[in-house]
């Protein structure tokens, strides 16, 4: 990887933070819009998913063939790409006139943001190997993550109200646009170790129809149901792909995801800790949401901003906070407290009312939710630690593919058992409020068990350094002890 200077390092990091803001923001800023599309473009009822489906497919479905494609053909090649098809897809979505154009573009969209996203903690790793900075920059990172959540929800309904909703998707064109020439400019070239070191064609079919299916399947739970032949069918086939994919990668001679990525303890813990943590951060962030328009009555634009406080606090403490305590305390000390906190705040959310006030029932836990700015980045940090430089890609891909995948599973999840809980209790005789707030208040409980599973999982299975906690994570591309064969070696012992 060529040199790049100080300055240019954090200019780098500007980038790909735009990137990850892009993402996240046309993640939140066309659930806000879909009336108003529906109504113009004709979409019926069971197609209006789509515009969140088809986005989300192909963006969890490819990250981890894109993150090793990154290692073999470069990283700053394929996060060029994938802006490229980003913006171009924004440009068709905007522009749309039918159902089926607009469709295609999400996708194009999701498969961009894939490609562009699953390099981007790999890139940022290998810019910055000094601890203090490199913790500073996932910080940042993270801080722009959490910006996105909350400038989504809030711009989507300026965009709409203002404009007009294709505003949504032209707004990413001039960021994107600027991206890839700043990236041009100050991301580091890498050639990449070739095609031919790990062009296993048969696994990347495999990853990529598993993943897809497996994400399709659970988008789908809320329409056909946990135990339907649907659910339970493409479940199946979905699990046997991806079985026989880690089957392939266990023989194949160039692998597409050589199996020694999992031989690190702390990439395999954060990675699960993370599925669990962001299935039940996701699903408040949309059922708070739900329960604010259904039962309280608040409008879109009035939704965004009661959310604002969880998102600025996460993305202060983010900014802030947790490049410090980990410094001094360790990522897996700053998880767990983080985790702590999350918790409460699930457990707050719980005796919500069909007349809550927001001083009193929902801000306190909007403030605990902060606890995800010391979550998120711990995550990352952990998620990375065990990856050669030369898997920085791969890791950044799996990474993200299990957030993906938690949040697709537990929208899934809870979204399901809040309107079962709803269904019983309108069959019991309760008014419509009354049983939605029960159901959303089941939600909340689940979700805070979720957070605890992943509490748990950082205590028993992530390790603590061997040297001294105050002392931050070294490179792993030059630490021996962060090696993936070492972690592998302490964790027998």
């Amino acid at each position: 990887m060529s040199y790049v200077r100080n300055g240019s390092r954090w200019t780098a990091l500007g980038v790909l933070s735009a990137t990850g803001l892009m993402t996240i923001l046309d993640g939140s800023i066309v659930t806000v819009a879909m009336p108003a599309i529906q109504r113009d473009l004709g979409f019926s009822g069971a197609e209006l998913s789509w515009i969140v489906n088809a986005y989300l497919i192909p963006f969890g479905g490819l990250l981890l063939l894109a993150g090793r494609l990154g290692d073999l053909i470069g990283r700053r090649t394929l996060f060029l790409a994938g802006n490229a098809i980003f913006a171009a897809a924004s440009v068709l979505a905007g522009a749309a006139t039918d159902p089926g154009t607009l469709i295609a573009a999400r996708f194009l969209q999701g498969a961009g943001s894939a490609l562009a996203s699953a390099v981007v903690l790999g890139i940022l790793v290998t810019l910055f190997t000094e601890p203090g900075e490199r913790g500073k920059a996932i910080a940042i990172f993270s801080f722009t993550g959490a910006a996105g959540a909350s400038i989504g929800q809030v711009l989507g309904g300026v965009l709409t109200d203002a404009l007009s909703w294709p505003w949504i998707f032209f707004v990413n064109v001039p960021i994107g646009v600027v991206t890839i020439v700043l990236a041009l400019r100050v991301l580091p070239a890498d050639r990449g170790a070739g095609l031919s070191a790990g062009a296993d064609v048969l696994g990347a079919v495999l990853v990529t129809a598993g993943l897809m299916l497996g994400i399709y399947t659970v988008v789908k739970v809320e329409e056909y149901g946990w135990l339907a032949a649907h659910t339970l069918g493409l479940g199946a086939l979905s699990l046997a792909l991806l079985g026989a994919f880690v089957a392939r990668q266990a023989t194949a001679r160039a692998p597409l995801m050589p199996l020694r990525i999992l031989r690190s303890r702390n990439v395999v813990g954060a990675n699960l800790a993370q599925m669990l943590a962001l299935s039940g951060m996701f699903a408040f962030q949309v059922l708070v949401a739900l329960y604010m328009q259904r039962v309280l009555g608040y409008g879109a634009l009035e939704t965004g901003l009661a959310m604002l406080p969880a998102a600025v606090g996460i993305g202060s403490i983010s900014l802030f906070v947790s490049a410090r305590l980990s410094a001094r305390y360790g990522a897996r000390a700053v998880l767990m407290s983080g985790l702590v906190l999350l918790v409460a705040a699930m457990v707050l959310l719980t005796r919500v009312t069909v007349d809550a006030g927001y001083l009193t029932h929902l801000l306190p836990p909007m403030l605990l939710i902060s606890g995800g700015g010391l979550v998120l980045p711990a995550l990352a940090t952990l998620g990375m630690s065990g990856a050669r430089e030369s898997d920085a890609g791969l890791a950044s891909g799996l990474f993200n593919t299990t957030q993906q995948v938690g949040m697709a599973i537990g929208v899934a999840v809870l979204s399901t058992m809040a309107a079962a809980r709803t269904g019983e209790l309108l069959t019991a005789g309760a008014g419509q409020a009354v049983a939605l707030t029960g159901g959303y208040r089941l939600a909340f409980g689940i979700s805070a068990g979720l957070l605890v599973a992943a509490f748990v999982v950082a205590l028993t299975v992530l390790r603590r350094p061997a040297r001294d906690s105050a002392a931050p994570a070294a490179n792993p591309a030059t630490d021996p002890t962060t090696d993936p064969a070492v972690d592998l070696a302490e964790t027998r012992g």
